[in-house]
């Protein structure tokens, strides 16, 4: 199905081809300060519309993946990273950013990010 996304500002915007189902809650540092609900897809289904020049890249701990955000309103959009034995890269679409999700519907199945 194709959503499309955007930051809080709207400087960036994308669209992305993901199956809706259940998304993933990370207790990691950086995902439970930010309350990212994450959907998976290959980076090739996800097509940026306008603002690339507007995301900043943030990486930390095993710095596999790069967290993207917009620099003008900080709004967390997705993440690319390639997970371990895979053979092409992942985007993680933080599906708060995308237009027409019944966030109160979706399964949320938690992942302990934090102990990794």
């Amino acid at each position: 199905m194709n959503y499309k996304g955007s930051c809080h500002c709207g400087s960036v915007t994308y669209e992305v081809d993901v199956e809706p189902g259940p998304v993933l809650e990370c207790n990691c540092s950086i995902c439970s300060r930010k309350g990212t609900l994450l959907w998976f897809t290959p980076r090739t289904k996800l097509n940026m519309l306008t603002g690339e020049d507007a995301l900043t890249v943030y990486t930390f701990g095993t710095h596999n993946v790069q967290h993207h955000f917009c620099h003008v309103c900080g709004c967390t959009t997705f993440g690319i990273g390639k997970p371990p034995g895979a053979k092409e890269e992942t985007a993680a679409i933080n599906v708060r950013c995308l237009e027409g999700v019944d966030l109160e519907n979706l399964e949320r199945r938690q992942f302990d990010g934090r102990s990794l």
